[in-house]
């Protein structure tokens, strides 16, 4: 005799259900943890780097300091007689622009360690270990952002200096876009150092497009009354946009609003962050077409 036809339908929902989402959840939550701690482990050993190079650290503060002192100096004559607004001198205008320059030469030229770890056999390693390279770009990413913001939080103690007075809600605006375009940027970054062989031709290919960034945005001249071809151009420079969410962050709440700043907080913010998806979407896919 066997057992009753109901038996076997009645036991099988228990041992589905003993024996179901646990152990397989099991290895999921492992994996995850263990691609956040390759992240981390790559974020770390940036900022590490970055800290143990004090020549880095004085050469990427003096730039701005020199760029602060002579132009904002030799510029302001003529800045005041284009009809600036009375009591606002170019430092003023300026220092906006500074912020974002520095946060674009560190997190565009922190991507030349890539070129770094495969000369000395560091970038192979991490490409044959078994985590993603989801995991390896974000960790190259988010140390390059970290570094290139850390060093903007450092030029707003100079803030005072330049007669720009910010508050605490000021402040967290500046740094969350100076961490969002430098993520970006550094991604842009790792697209084009994964693709350089020696430090000669990224150091090239870096001063050639850096510089356009740089004078497009906007972070030295205002940007009204410009030729078409060139506000073309500064429209299609995503620095751009991070100028303007600076100076709108910093002026924003003054009468100075309506001539300083072109667009939006908010819309300046999500142009950044389409650029931050698009650059770490092609950094990841370049890292995956280089596995060999």
């Amino acid at each position: 005799m066997g057992l009753p036809r109901g038996a076997p339908a009645r036991q099988r929902p228990m041992l589905s259900a003993g024996t179901g989402s646990g152990p397989a959840a099991a290895p999921e939550l492992a994996g995850w943890r263990h691609e956040i701690r390759a992240a981390y482990a790559i974020w770390l050993r940036e900022l590490i780097r970055f800290a143990s190079e004090r020549a880095r650290i004085v050469g990427a503060l003096g730039q701005p300091l020199i760029y602060l002192a002579i132009m904002g100096t030799g510029f302001g004559v003529s800045f005041r007689s284009a009809a600036a607004p009375s009591g606002f001198s170019y430092l003023q205008f300026m220092y906006p622009g500074v912020l974002g320059m520095t946060v674009l030469f560190t997190a565009m030229f922190s991507a030349i360690s890539i070129i770094w770890d495969r000369e000395f056999g560091f970038l192979k390693e991490i490409l044959v270990a078994p985590v993603s390279r989801v995991s390896i770009v974000a960790g190259k990413v988010l140390g390059g952002a970290t570094v290139a913001t850390l060093q903007g939080v450092l030029l707003l103690v100079l803030a005072p200096i330049v007669g720009v007075r910010l508050g605490p809600t000021q402040v967290v605006g500046v740094i969350v876009v100076m961490l969002l375009v430098a993520a970006a940027l550094t991604g842009l970054g790792l697209v084009i150092a994964s693709r350089m062989v020696t430090m000669e031709g990224f150091q090239v290919v870096m001063n050639f497009l850096v510089l356009p960034l740089w004078l497009l945005s906007g972070a030295f001249f205002p940007l009204r009354g410009l030729p078409a071809w060139m506000a073309i151009l500064a429209r299609l420079d995503p620095l751009t946009y991070a100028v303007d969410a600076l100076r709108g962050m910093i002026y924003g709440q003054s009468a100075l609003a309506s001539v300083l700043v072109a667009h939006p907080y908010r819309l300046n913010l999500g142009i950044i962050a389409m650029f931050l998806a698009v650059m770490s979407g092609a950094a990841i896919a370049t890292f995956r077409s280089g596995e060999d």
